[in-house]
């Protein structure tokens, strides 16, 4: 188990029942007296690993209690809905080999807020990403990024809609990030103003209200895939699964990518050759390839964007890196990507 060791679950918990029940019902393990050892794990919400002593079966447990503080009907709504967001994309047959989306286990309110989910074993994109920056494990990059791209464009493909993308509604998420970031000082109003001005022309574009509708992940960070053997990928952490652009997903791939190489490197053209892979690859699972190709690559600006300007609001962002440059910017049909003023 990977995380730090905090010491047993005490039998008189009512997690210690949470997971005993988990045990037996869920993962068929009959251990008359389970014990749990604890280990703490790194996520965005209070996330804890479980592993049975005898049986050695391991559960992922998320807490939403401390995130929403007194608020337990909201912390435990959250849970719920993430469990069901789960299930409702393993039902379009996301389950195995090598398209996996995690399995929920079970919801408690009552302790927490807690969500368990199965535990999966295999390597973080983040875990890539860094071979790669750190030690020039090209390959070990390319390889992770094309099974990637096949389970994107699988999950997209299967739960896609007749029904039109709200390009609007991806605008006004991009003003809200405009807007938090000048509350808190980081972003001045003469950028704003820029941003702002690019989002409307962004939104004036036919282009950006074509695509139909998907289950999007909705939050495709390096730290919420996982790889196993092979072009097997893992999908967790789904709790802002929407319906959606499939470039929302697209583009934050692509858009933490290029922050992961600014970050490591000090050059924003470093990720270029890894984004054009990916973008090909995913379009590669389309009939028209290089038709598919030329459109998600004339779309991946705006959403990059979007995603730089998330990352910005985090504390340890520096002043040098540039959220503004992806908005302004083709993507070349070449593979590669060319901002272009």
């Amino acid at each position: 188990m990977i995380g730090t060791y905090v010491g047993y679950v005490n039998g008189e918990d009512r997690l210690h029942g949470f997971l005993s029940a988990i045990l037996r019902d869920q993962l068929g393990v009959r251990e008359p007296a389970p014990a749990f050892r604890a280990f703490k794990l790194t996520g965005s919400n209070v996330v804890y690993g479980y592993e049975e002593k005898f049986s050695r079966a391991r559960v992922i447990c998320k807490f939403y209690g401390p995130k929403y503080g007194w608020d337990r009907d909201r912390a435990t709504r959250t849970a719920s809905n993430e469990f069901e967001s789960l299930h409702r994309l393993r039902g379009y047959d996301l389950v195995g080999s090598p398209h996996h989306v995690i399995r929920p286990l079970g919801v408690d309110g009552e302790t927490n807020g807690v969500l368990a989910v199965e535990y999966y074993d295999g390597e973080e994109f983040s875990r890539a990403i860094s071979q790669c920056t750190q030690y020039g494990d090209n390959e070990h990059l390319y390889w992770r990024l094309k099974a990637l791209a096949f389970f994107l464009a699988t999950l997209h493909n299967r739960t896609a809609t007749g029904e039109a993308v709200d390009f609007a509604s991806d605008g006004r998420y991009f003003a809200s990030l405009i807007g938090g970031l000048r509350r808190r000082g980081l972003l001045g109003q003469w950028d704003a103003d820029e941003l702002l001005w690019l989002c409307d022309l962004w939104l004036g574009r036919p282009r950006m209200w074509a695509d139909r509708q998907v289950w999007l992940h909705g939050d495709a960070t390096p730290a919420n895939f996982l790889f196993g053997t092979g072009l097997d990928v893992a999908a967790i952490d789904l709790e802002r699964t929407v319906r959606g652009d499939r470039m929302f997903d697209v583009g934050r791939v692509a858009g933490e990518l290029q922050h992961a190489f600014m970050s490591a490197t000090g050059d924003r053209y470093r990720a270029e050759p890894f984004i054009g892979h990916f973008l090909w690859e995913y379009a590669s699972h389309f009939p028209d390839h290089e038709v598919t190709f030329g459109s998600i690559t004339s779309r991946v600006p705006f959403y990059m964007g979007l995603n730089l300007l998330r990352i910005a609001r985090n504390d340890y962002i520096g002043a040098g890196l540039s959220a503004a440059a992806p908005l302004a910017g083709e993507v070349s049909a070449a593979g590669g990507l060319a901002w272009c003023r």
